[in-house]
Order: structure tokens, then C-alpha cells, then sequence
């Protein structure tokens, strides 16, 4: 496939055998307790388990989907290595994306960076380690539509997106902007 091709979504095949759902992500960290704190905060969730050792952080159905390791004696992770750059939590509405922008935001906890990926509306928060955590919305309600602007060129002359201000899109979605201008890349750049 070139770089010209549009990007297709995958499809399943018929005798493929594959996870049912990516179960949770487990975090080694120096920063115990500041760590379950955060991750509690931001994805608005629960202790599950705790031991000084591990603890679980759930926020839905799972048992648990952040782990902790407590490893008082390790050092900081250098950003320049190779590994994991994010992880990323879908939200279900751009109202609930909006809320807790604004619940983090009255707790004084704001995005290091805020772009609309074209795929995605995204909010990018750093945690005590400096692990980055995407807090995102889909911005296309089917497979067909996001295949559609995939194959507009769009995405292939800018695979990053469109830098917004937070404030500026709370401020629309409290205005009755509708969501499907919301959602386009460069909506949010003014008032």
C-alpha cells in the first residue's frame, strides 16, 4: 500500500481469532500514591485493590483497567527512549469529553495539548510520571464516513491535525454549536 492510498479501516475475518477488548495497562511507578490519585481523578473512577505493593483503578464493569507497581527505588523513564508514547480513553459524547475537561480544569489539573486528529477530538494530560494520557472522542459516527474523509487527502497532508483551545470548544458546545461542526478539523480556532 502507498502513502496515497486511503487508510481502511480492518476488517475481521471470518476464521480470525482475536482479543474480545484490550483488558487494562499496569504502570511501574516511583509515585505510588500520587499515581492511583491521578489516575482515580482523571478517569473519575475507583480503588478496586489496593496493597503496598499493586493496586487496581477501574472505572467501568473491569475488575480493574490501570494496575499500579509500587517501585519506590526506580528512576525516571528518559522521554527520548523508545516505548509506549500514550494511552488514550474514549469518551462516548462530546459532552462527556467537555465536562471533564472542565471537572480537571476546576481542579486545577489542565491539558498539555489539545488536537483535533481529524479520527478524533483529543485532550492530551501528562500523569506524575509523565506518561501521556489521551482523553478522546471518535469524530465520525460510522466506518464509512471516517473511510470517506480518509480518502479526502485530508488526513494525508496533515497526519497530526489541528491544534484548539479547550476553553473555545466548551464554549461552543455550551452555545449549541452542533456537534458536527464541532468536530471538524479547525472549528474551535475562534469564537
Amino acid at each position: 500500500m502507498s502513502s496515497s492510498e486511503p487508510i481502511a479501516l480492518a476488517k475481521k475475518r471470518p476464521d480470525q481469532i482475536s482479543p474480545a477488548k484490550l483488558a487494562h495497562i499496569v504502570l511501574r511507578t516511583p509515585r505510588y500514591q500520587e499515581m492511583i490519585a491521578w489516575y482515580v481523578n482523571v478517569l473519575d473512577g475507583s480503588l478496586a485493590f489496593e496493597t503496598p505493593i499493586i493496586s487496581f483503578v477501574t472505572y467501568d464493569e473491569e475488575h480493574h483497567r490501570v494496575a499500579f507497581v509500587n517501585m519506590p527505588q526506580i528512576g525516571d523513564c528518559d522521554p527520548m527512549a523508545a516505548g509506549l508514547d500514550h494511552v488514550a480513553f474514549t469518551y462516548g459524547s462530546l459532552r462527556d469529553l467537555v465536562a471533564t475537561y472542565e471537572r480537571l480544569k476546576a481542579g486545577g489539573l489542565t491539558p498539555g495539548w489539545c488536537i483535533n486528529h481529524g479520527p478524533t477530538t483529543s485532550l492530551y494530560y501528562a500523569d506524575p510520571d509523565g506518561n501521556q494520557v489521551e482523553l478522546q472522542i471518535d469524530n465520525f459516527e460510522t466506518d464509512d464516513a471516517l473511510n470517506a474523509w480518509f480518502a479526502s487527502g485530508v488526513f494525508e497532508t496533515n497526519p497530526i491535525g489541528v491544534e484548539f483551545d479547550p476553553d473555545v470548544l466548551a464554549a461552543k458546545y455550551h452555545a449549541g454549536v452542533p456537534l458536527a461542526q464541532l468536530v471538524q478539523q479547525g472549528s474551535t480556532s475562534d469564537l
